[in-house]
């Protein structure tokens, strides 16, 4: 492997400590950031999504956030290609390049040097699945490709339409497109750190904390934001911490409701990240919010 770039990964649920402990171990590795999380790649969206702040980054150069605009749509094969070439600009330089992030389909698909072919969609299939609700789009999924459909949730359209145009078009599941698409030697000599919490309930209650703090530090003008533009901010608008919030504004529910509507989904999603995580076989284990997990993933990446 001594030809390949050394990577190091940071991922796991949200609310694990990711961004301070990569933030934490690129001072020690003279490394930068590169961000592996779907949401925090779009302009205008800082508080819901969790983004770095200045504060928090600590001097430390952080890439792929905040670069779209929220009417972009963004896919994972546009996501491995930047990203490839930041960690390619950064090797260069003599930098450790660190991915850091939630999003599991952008992480594996990078780390595994996954090949999208592109797909022609079929006008006509687009168009009779547009009229299905999310809730029978997703239904449908889990029919064809049950293995695939548990990794996402039933309001992220966007992403279970394009499985279920694959099918229709391909009688390819995307379950065996992504194995299909997999290179047998991976692209990096890569490390991947996963982070979680010894029980369910720290995780949850860490969750939980961080919901409050977000609404403290403007969550609902964001929320706002995304409901004005909700036909032009369409991923932000299906993503979870701001259409929580729309009974909200339209008077249908309680400010208390909404905020449990939100922890509840937030739990409920990083239930499903903890799952992908745990399905990649090349993952190493760290205890969240552990004062020896630092200095352990350290230890184990420079060896």
């Amino acid at each position: 492997m001594a030809d390949k770039v050394k990577l190091l990964v940071i991922a796991g649920a949200t609310a694990t400590g990711k961004t301070s402990l990569s933030v934490e171990l690129a001072k020690r590795l003279d490394g930068e950031v590169i961000c592996a999380d779907s949401m925090q790649i779009y302009d205008k969206l800082l508080v819901g999504t969790a983004r770095p702040t200045s504060g928090e980054m600590q001097g430390i150069p952080h890439h792929l956030m905040g670069f779209l605009a929220p009417e972009k749509r963004f896919s994972v094969a546009e996501y491995v290609e930047l990203a490839s070439k930041c960690i390619d600009e950064i090797s260069s330089r003599g930098k450790q390049p660190i991915i850091t992030g939630g999003t599991g389909l952008y992480i594996q698909s990078l780390t595994d040097g996954v090949k999208f072919t592109q797909q022609d969609t079929d006008l006509s299939v687009r168009e009779a699945l547009s009229a299905e609700t999310n809730e029978q789009l997703y239904e449908r999924l889990l029919k064809l490709d049950a293995e695939y459909a548990k990794t996402l949730h039933p309001n992220n359209r966007k992403r279970v339409m394009r499985a279920v145009e694959l099918y229709i078009q391909t009688g390819t599941t995307m379950t065996q497109q992504l194995a299909n698409s997999v290179p047998t030697e991976r692209p990096y000599d890569d490390y991947i750190a996963v982070l979680d919490y010894e029980t369910r309930d720290a995780l949850y209650d860490n969750i939980n904390k961080r919901v409050d703090v977000m609404l403290k530090n403007g969550l609902l003008n964001e929320a706002k934001l995304v409901l004005e533009n909700r036909e032009s901010y369409v991923t932000a608008a299906q993503a979870i911490g701001y259409k929580e919030f729309f009974p909200y504004f339209e008077n249908e529910q309680s400010l208390e409701q909404c905020t449990e509507k939100l922890k509840q989904a937030t739990r409920n999603y990083a239930k499903r990240q903890l799952t992908w995580f745990n399905r990649m076989k090349n993952a190493m284990h760290y205890k969240a919010a552990c004062a020896q997990t630092s200095e352990l993933i350290y230890n184990d990446f420079i060896k």
